[in-house]
């Protein structure tokens, strides 16, 4: 099997390249999705989040309000960023039900192409769980507009989240650094369709090439 790590900033577009893949066989984990998952009442990671920013951030019904801890998280104009707290804590069950997940498929099937689709995966230290890293990239001014229209707020407000996420992030000229793949969604949606099903048709090719390497199945077995 093949782990592809897909990343990029806020508002690149990743989803929609995740998609395409999904489309064209890949299995696909949004770490975001296990994120919240690990973090619901009774698991591990929540009374250790709860502890850390206090019950302000929940709702009534004792669920954790990801607006508010990502408010207390990223802070603001009064208040210091406490996000590398947070990622202290759900970074590495993040990383390691990831690196489950992507054994489980490949286990099932050994053909598999995993696709884990994480904004961070550089900055958690996680680029070694990936045969490939695929970057997905756009032009600043686009992720204020495509959040403003994801969240049904005004571009100013979008603007302002963005640069306080991109904050958290590497820019794309890093991660482009340690990309095997780019893919540029700053043009149309058709462009970058196209772009994913290239990028796929190579791993299938890596894939198949890996198979049939006598020493690669050796090592399997």
């Amino acid at each position: 099997m093949l782990k592809v790590g897909l990343t990029g900033g806020i508002a690149s577009g990743k989803s929609a390249i995740g998609e395409v893949f999904v489309s064209l066989g890949a299995h696909l984990l949004k770490a975001d999705d296990l994120a919240q998952r690990l973090m619901r009442p009774g698991m591990p990671i929540y009374e250790q989040v709860v502890h850390q920013f206090g019950s302000e951030i929940l709702n009534p019904e004792k669920t954790i309000n990801r607006a508010k801890l990502a408010q207390a998280a990223f802070g603001g104009p009064n208040t210091p960023p406490r996000i590398q707290e947070l990622n202290r804590i759900v970074h590495p069950a993040v990383l390691r039900a990831q690196e489950e997940w992507m054994d489980n498929i490949g286990s099932d099937d050994s053909n598999a192409i995993a696709v884990v689709e994480a904004a961070l995966i550089l900055e958690a230290g996680a680029r070694h769980q990936f045969d490939r890293l695929i970057v997905v990239t756009c032009q600043p001014e686009q992720r204020a507009q495509r959040l403003a229209a994801r969240l049904s707020i005004s571009v100013e407000a979008a603007q302002r989240e963005v640069e306080r996420r991109m904050a958290a992030q590497l820019s794309d000229e890093e991660k482009i650094k340690s990309a095997d793949y780019v893919i540029d969604n700053s043009g149309p949606l058709a462009e970058s369709q196209k772009r994913a099903q290239e990028i796929f048709s190579d791993l299938q090719s890596e894939l198949r090439s890996r198979e049939n390497n006598p020493q690669h199945r050796a090592a399997r077995e």
